[in-house]
């Protein structure tokens, strides 16, 4: 029974983050089952992105810098970001920019979900540390996917394809270098590393707010709803 609890416990962090952000289209909701697919999608590369990132700790070692540039930020956002270009970016129900966001916040938590399991599973996990990593790894890589989803947006509905280029780039190295700035803090050693992980925590939520308000903003059904308003 307390093994089922503890395994609840984390798992509703990635659900309710998902959910949240999900809640947040606020002008033309996305399938549920197309979210759920890409969630599954992120609970799917867990084991390929390990597989990686054991293979570049031996052939690299275990250095700050690299191991969170390259071996964690790098391998994971590569790889979301490269699932969610081949199999997201030109499907059909991606006609909006919020649905950027959606869909990598959704890889992303299935991402962090698994992970979060397998520290309650493999680690002393308490109710006190699962809330500790829901405030900060799973809560992390959400808005890592906020960032990636808004550029891969941006990228989407450019005008002129050397701007769907550039947001493109942004869109992989951007989120990259969040990631690879949290996890330099973590691993920094320092016995001081939450007062530099706090200001980087509200910097990412106030940021990931803001876009996520520019993207509905942008989105072509605002004005479609407008215009409904106006003629009834």
């Amino acid at each position: 029974m307390l093994i089922l609890s503890i395994l609840t416990a984390a798992i509703a962090p990635g659900v309710a983050l998902l959910t949240y952000f999900y809640l947040k289209d606020r002008y033309d909701t996305e399938p549920v089952h197309m979210v759920v697919r890409v969630f599954l999608l992120g609970v799917l590369i867990v084991l390929p992105i390990m597989v990686i990132q054991r293979g570049l700790l031996l052939w690299w070692g275990d250095q700050p810098i690299v191991f969170a540039f390259v071996i964690s930020s790098g391998v994971e956002e590569i790889i979301k970001w490269f699932v969610l270009y081949h199999i997201i970016y030109n499907h059909t129900e991606f006609d909006e920019p919020y649905d950027g966001i959606v869909y990598a916040v959704a890889i992303s938590l299935g991402f962090a979900t698994v992970e979060n399991v397998l520290y309650a599973i493999y680690q002393p996990a308490s109710f006190g540390s699962l809330l500790g990593r829901a405030l900060l790894p799973v809560s992390g890589h959400a808005l890592f996917g906020v960032t990636m989803g808004y550029y891969l947006g941006k990228a989407k509905f450019a005008s002129a394809a050397s701007r769907t280029r550039l947001f493109l780039l942004m869109s992989l190295s951007i989120p990259l270098l969040e990631h690879g700035v949290y996890d330099w803090i973590i691993g920094s050693g320092t016995t001081y590393w939450i007062w530099f992980m706090i200001p980087l925590m509200i910097y990412l939520w106030v940021k990931g707010l803001r876009k996520m308000n520019r993207a509905n903003a942008r989105s072509p059904f605002r004005m479609l709803l407008r215009e409904e308003e106006v003629n009834l």
